[in-house]
């Protein structure tokens, strides 16, 4: 039975437990548990663009990896369209993309178009659809250039945009995204984002990203899920996100010269370096009003906005909430 619009992904109760062996001494190993994911819940509808972040260490990776049926819950139930991972992976396969930001799916020493080809037959697309599927990605990827280059040759950002390609050919109703942007430049984060935004609209399909640029949630996502020590310790609109974690952002101002602290309401000047300066604001709060005063007051040269890292921002919504931290590793 397929899932539901409710509850395309399910997850209830997961958790994810491993062994680890530590010295304990000379001679002597002593295994401890280690719990990665715990107690995890939550629903995913059919269509649906989530980000799932937090920091490193959280559990993101571990839980897209039982998502798919890499790794196997310790306890708890989990569904995909409403297939257990573990017990149908290759079923479940056939419905699923998947792109790690820091691995390939790509043969190496192979041209681009041979991995495609291969993904042609070890998935039984059919011919036309293959072929549909294959120019469109090309075209709306800028991939044509890159077919015949050996993946080895290609530069991070268009080894990416080849990932993507290869884990949509077959149609997947999930694409699990993780770090999809990682080290690309201005013009492929744009050029990735608009095509999955695309992709979700036409297809819907449901899109699970994780990533610690704010950028790509923002763009992409209506709806944000923060996991931290295993725990989901927010589900909610991203502006929620900032609420609760009371996140700031920076305008960094540069003047024609050397000037007093600015002030204005609503902002804060937290740092001055000769004609430029820093100031925070809350990232829920829009820029324009700021950057108008700035412009009309001051003899304004440059300015830019840095949004908050996601590690500051899920730190002080930790803070805030005053969620215990889980003991240490339990020995065996």
């Amino acid at each position: 039975m397929d899932g539901d619009s409710e509850g395309f992904i399910e997850l209830d109760g997961i958790e994810k437990v491993f062994d680890v062996r530590r010295r304990a001494g000379l001679l002597r190993r002593e295994r401890h548990q280690v719990r990665a994911v715990d107690g995890l819940s939550f629903r995913v509808a059919r269509g649906e663009m989530v980000g799932y972040i937090g920091p490193n260490g959280a559990g993101k990776s571990t839980t897209i990896k039982m998502l798919t049926g890499i790794l196997t819950p310790s306890a708890g139930r989990l569904r995909v369209a409403g297939i257990d991972p573990q017990r149908e992976r290759t079923r479940l396969a056939r419905r699923i993309g998947v792109v790690f930001g820091q691995r390939t799916t790509l043969w190496w020493d192979l041209p681009l178009i041979d991995s495609y080809r291969l993904v042609h037959r070890m998935y039984r697309i059919p011919d036309k659809r293959y072929q549909e599927n294959l120019d469109r990605c090309v075209e709306l990827l800028e991939l044509g250039e890159l077919l015949d280059v050996p993946v080895r040759q290609l530069s991070l950002g268009q080894r990416m945009r080849g990932d993507i390609a290869a884990a949509l050919l077959h149609d997947p109703e999930v694409l699990y995204l993780d770090e999809p942007t990682i080290g690309l430049d201005v013009i492929s984060k744009a050029r990735v984002r608009e095509f999955l935004r695309d992709l979700n609209a036409e297809r819907r399909t449901t899109v699970l990203l994780t990533t610690h640029d704010l950028t790509d949630i923002e763009q992409l996502c209506q709806r944000v899920m923060v996991i931290d020590h295993g725990r989901l310790v927010y589900d909610g609109a991203l502006t929620g996100l900032h609420e609760v974690g009371e996140s700031e952002r920076t305008l960094v101002v540069d003047l024609e010269r050397e000037l007093p602290p600015v002030e204005l309401a609503g902002a804060r000047v937290v740092k001055v370096e000769g004609p430029r300066q820093w100031l925070a604001f809350p990232a829920s709060a829009s820029a324009a009003p700021l950057v108008a005063r700035i412009a009309a007051e001051y003899p304004l040269v440059d300015l830019s906005v840095r949004e908050p890292d996601i590690e500051s921002v899920i730190a002080r919504m930790l803070s805030r909430r005053q969620i215990p931290e889980p003991a240490g590793p339990t020995p065996l």
